[in-house]
C-alpha cells in the first residue's frame, strides 16, 4: 500500500536545520504539510524553497522554545490533527578541555522531548513518532563501535547522556525492556526526578507507532542514496542490531526517515541503526 504525502500531516520539532531540516523539505516536496516550531521564524526569511511552501500554505512556522512546555502545546494546537511527529532536536556542543563536548543546558533533548510528549493531544488514531538518536550510546552499542569511533564517542559523553535519558523515556512508552544492552537509569540532571509522574507522560507501552533513528557520525555532503537508489543499488546500511557504522551523511539519514515512512509497518515498535 503506497504511502499518501499529500494527506500527512506533520509536527516537526528541531528542524530549523540539518536531519530535520532536511527530512522536512523531502516531506514538503512529496506533499506533505509541516509545521515547524522554530525559536526564530525568521532564520527561513530568505530560504525560498521553504517560502515557496509557506506561501502554498503547506509549511507552517510557529514560534516558540520546545524547552517551554506551553510552546510545545501550542505547537500542537497550531498544526491541527497531527498524523506524525517528526523530533530531531540537537544542540551545537561545546569543548571543555575536561569534560570534553558539553551542551546547555545538558539535558536539552531529553527536556524538549517531554514537553512535546506531555502535551501532545489526546487523538483518536496515535501519530506516528520518529526520534532522532545516535549509535553507540549504551554500553554494548558502544563497544560494537569501531576502535577510532569508540575513541571519539568517548568525548562525547554529556550529549550521549542527554540521548540515552530521551531514550529511557521512549522505551517506557514504547514498553521496551531497559537495561539489557547495559544502559543504567539516566541521572536525575538529565531526565528529572520522579519523571514517570509528570502529567502527560506517556503509561508504559502505550506507544505502539514509535521509530528510533539511531544515526553514525554526521557528515555533511549530498545524499549517496539520491544517486544509486535509481541504480538499485543501497547507498547505506540500517538493522536493529549493533553494525561496525562509521558515519552517514545527514542528506541520506534524512532519506532513510522519508523511506521508513513508506514502508511504515515494516520499521515501527523499533529502534533502527543506519550509517555506511
Amino acid at each position: 500500500m503506497s504511502t499518501s504525502f499529500s494527506n500527512m500531516n506533520v509536527l516537526a520539532v528541531g528542524a530549523s536545520r540539518n536531519i530535520g531540516y532536511l527530512t522536512s523539505i523531502r516531506l514538503l516536496e512529496k506533499g506533505a504539510t509541516v509545521t515547524f516550531l522554530l525559536r526564530s521564524p525568521s532564520a527561513f526569511d530568505k530560504d525560498e524553497t521553504i517560502q515557496r511552501h509557506v506561501r502554498s500554505g503547506k509549511a507552517r512556522l510557529v514560534k516558540g522554545d520546545a524547552l517551554k512546555e506551553e510552546d510545545a502545546r501550542r505547537a500542537w494546537e497550531s498544526a491541527g490533527t497531527v498524523d506524525t511527529l517528526l523530533f530531531t532536536v540537537g544542540g551545537i556542543p561545546g569543548f571543555n578541555i575536561t569534560k570534553g563536548f558539553i551542551q546547555d543546558p545538558p539535558n536539552l533533548v531529553t527536556a524538549c522531548l517531554l514537553n512535546v510528549l506531555c502535551t501532545m493531544p489526546a487523538y483518536s488514531s496515535q501519530p506516528k513518532i520518529i526520534i532522532l538518536s545516535s549509535i553507540g550510546l549504551s554500553p554494548v552499542a558502544h563497544k560494537a563501535l569501531p576502535l577510532p569511533m569508540r575513541m571519539l564517542y568517548s568525548t562525547i559523553v554529556q550529549p550521549h547522556k542527554d540521548k540515552l535519558a530521551m531514550e529511557r523515556v521512549l522505551a517506557h512508552g514504547a514498553g521496551w525492556t531497559w537495561g539489557l544492552d547495559g544502559a543504567t537509569e539516566p541521572e536525575a540532571l538529565f531526565i528529572g526526578e520522579n519523571w514517570r509522574e509528570r502529567p502527560g507522560v506517556p503509561a508504559a507501552g502505550s506507544y505502539t507507532n514509535v521509530l528510533v533513528v539511531r544515526a553514525a557520525l554526521l557528515t555533511d555532503g549530498k545524499s549517496l542514496a539520491d544517486e544509486q537508489e535509481p541504480k538499485g543499488k543501497s547507498a547505506y546500511r540500517y538493522s536493529e542490531e549493533e553494525l561496525k557504522f562509521y558515519t552517514i551523511s545527514r542528506a541520506d539519514v534524512a532519506h532513510f526517515i522519508v523511506k521508513s515512512l513508506e514502508r511504515w509497518d515494516e520499521v515501527k515498535g523499533k529502534r533502527i541503526n543506519v550509517g555506511y
